[in-house]
């Protein structure tokens, strides 16, 4: 994000990619039933264009360099956030990978709207565009047939939805308010920054940066119908942002204090710290899990922060890797091996070989289309 208090949270998922917190899929699972269908070898980029949204393709080699292999219009526009520079959604999700269904969710910041995508290898083909629920959707979580919806303006909301036939079908019943400040300012440090799914699926965890600096927590039945209220658990001054879990604890993005903080979301929907790791860099706000590691971007440094998880979730700090400027988010490749780093101040996607020991060494970078400011990247 860009300078002073940016939002982060580290996810250890990676949601490689996303917004669920899901472990992480293997190629073969990613494929279903259908062992023509699904995404292979290949990082998927959102532009969030205000023009037009697209989602850019390219196949990943096996020495981890990308090359273009198409590009898909969305149907709908980008957003920019007030305030934002070089992460106009200033959330982690907005582009995220169901391997379930081989579909692919984006956000139209824009448009009120989620395209969604049916996946086969490195090819895109749009198969609807259905309403968000809501204003300004910013961030998606999947779990097994329930898909959320974060909406980030209006005081925030979340929507669900069910697949049916690789389609969404909205769940009026599961829409719900967030109660933030509709007014607090600047937008993009005073929006919800993430959705996402505890992997067991009974609960549906939502961060508010820094309007309220806490994490909400929906119980989800067994059909997925949230409570009508979140459990709330303020952690003053932190401003989280991005998470993923990684077993019983989520590490999260805390861009107030520039932290990797792990947590524990209790049954009943509290959640409790248990310790933090400083980055010593400026606007942690993004994170991408591979095995025991985690890599936080860091907006305002131009840097990727590596953590080698422990026992009981204490991190371990394994030094900084410079990225182009405006780190952003990240995805890695579904064997581990590659990490890409999404920057917002000229729309690069860095590509990083990784290490044995966790540390990361440059491959090259792709430039994205019309994605200044973008956000939203899945790899496979």
């Amino acid at each position: 994000m860009p300078m002073l208090t940016r939002l982060g949270i580290v996810t250890v998922t990676a949601l490689a990619t996303t917004a669920a917190l899901a472990p992480s899929v293997s190629a073969a699972e990613h494929r279903g039933d259908d062992q023509s269908r699904g995404a292979r070898h290949a990082v998927f980029v959102q532009t969030d264009d205000p023009a037009g949204n697209r989602i850019v393709a390219y196949h990943r080699a096996q020495d981890g360099r990308l090359t273009a292999a198409g590009s898909y219009a969305t149907g709908g526009l980008g957003g920019v956030l007030d305030g934002s520079v070089v992460d106009h959604l200033a959330s982690q999700g907005s582009l995220t990978y169901d391997a379930r269904h081989a579909l692919l969710y984006a956000v139209n910041a824009g448009s009120n709207t989620v395209t969604v995508f049916s996946v086969d290898g490195d090819r895109l083909t749009q198969r609807q565009i259905v309403g968000s629920g809501g204003r300004f959707p910013v961030s998606v979580a999947v779990h097994d047939d329930v898909v959320y919806v974060l909406n980030a303006l209006d005081g925030g909301s979340v929507q669900g939805f069910t697949v049916h036939d690789r389609r969404l079908s909205p769940r009026a019943d599961w829409n719900r308010c967030l109660g933030l400040d509709p007014d607090a300012t600047p937008q993009f440090t005073h929006t919800p920054g993430q959705v996402g799914i505890i992997a067991d699926g009974s609960q549906l965890v939502v961060t508010t940066k820094a309007n309220g600096n806490s994490l909400l927590v929906f119980a989800l039945d067994h059909e997925g119908a949230p409570a009508d209220a979140p459990v709330t658990t303020v952690q003053s001054g932190t401003v989280p942002f991005g998470f993923v879990q990684h077993g019983p604890h989520l590490l999260v993005a805390q861009a107030g204090p520039n932290a990797v903080a792990t947590v524990m979301v209790n049954p009943d929907g509290t959640a409790t710290q248990s310790g933090a790791a400083p980055t010593g860099q400026a606007a942690t706000c993004w994170d991408t899990l591979i095995g025991r590691t985690v890599y936080a971007s860091n907006a305002g440094s131009a840097t990727v922060s590596g953590f080698r998880i422990g026992n009981g979730g204490v991190l371990e700090p394994l030094g900084n890797t410079a990225t182009h400027p405006g780190t952003v988010d990240s995805a890695a490749s579904d064997n581990g091996r590659f990490l890409y780093v999404q920057t917002g101040a000229a729309g690069i996607v860095d590509e990083f070989q990784v290490n044995a020991d966790g540390s990361l060494t440059a491959l090259d970078s792709v430039t994205v289309p019309d994605a200044v400011g973008g956000e939203g990247i899945v790899a496979f």
